[in-house]
């Protein structure tokens, strides 16, 4: 690679711009949770906009104008039909560029030229962003099918600002991803065997988590029983 076109591929483009300024509020915010309640100013705002689930319901009492900003828990499965349908999309337009050499729509060409996308780089990265798309979308099906078929939501919240943030993480993660796909056409062809450790370091995490989901139920499971037990026992 040149090094024009180095410097101009390690320059600060909207997309780094963004995930950049996301790390350094997540940092503030951990920050500011370490500092005494005392020396925050409207620490209870604080505290309700970084806390979401059963860790609301442990507050005494929440102002009126937090719980304005509530919003069902539930709605995290919004996050993964947007990112089904929209991840989707982009790894169907990056397949028919791929493997059969059409162009992008011109319009999500133009919005990956404004976010900085990728114009001199080899087809290697652009099979990477395939199988990352094709991982991320799998991984979204599934959450999805989780949150609709599998997980129990009880009637606990989570704020405006949270659910926004999730909405708009899933669309800029797929963005980011196919920004790294070369966009002066040239995607030299690759060797599709470099897709293999890809595939089985994913195969090999998802059945980990499934495993340590499973494990995590039992024990909450085992944890609850003697809980109840025990109470039986007491109750005269």
């Amino acid at each position: 690679m040149a090094p024009w076109a180095e410097a101009e591929h390690s320059a600060l483009n909207p997309l780094r711009a963004v995930w950049l300024t996301l790390t350094a509020a997540f940092l503030l915010t951990l920050l500011l949770q370490l500092l005494p309640p005392g020396l925050l100013p409207g620490c209870a705002i604080f505290q309700d906009l970084i806390r979401y689930g059963k860790t609301k319901c442990g507050e005494p009492s929440r102002p009126a104008a937090c719980r304005a900003f509530d919003v069902p828990k539930r709605y995290f499965s919004h996050f993964y039909i947007i990112s089904v349908l929209w991840n989707g999309f982009l790894l169907w337009c990056l397949t028919q560029s791929l493997f059969l050499g059409a162009p992008f729509p011109s319009w999500l060409h133009g919005l990956l030229r404004i976010l900085g996308a990728a114009q001199f780089q080899g087809g290697e990265l652009a099979l990477s962003a395939f199988l990352v798309l094709v991982f991320l979308w799998l991984h979204s099906l599934r959450r999805l099918f989780e949150c609709l078929y599998v997980s129990v939501f009880s009637n606990v919240m989570i704020h405006v600002v949270q659910y926004c943030f999730g909405l708009v993480y899933y669309v800029l993660v797929g963005l980011t991803v196919l920004s790294q796909v070369p966009m002066d056409g040239r995607n030299e062809e690759v060797p599709y065997f470099r897709l293999a450790p890809g595939s089985a370091n994913y195969i090999a995490s998802n059945d980990h988590n499934q495993s340590s989901i499973l494990l995590l139920g039992t024990w909450m499971l085992e944890l609850l029983q003697s809980h109840w037990a025990m109470k039986i026992k007491v109750t005269p």
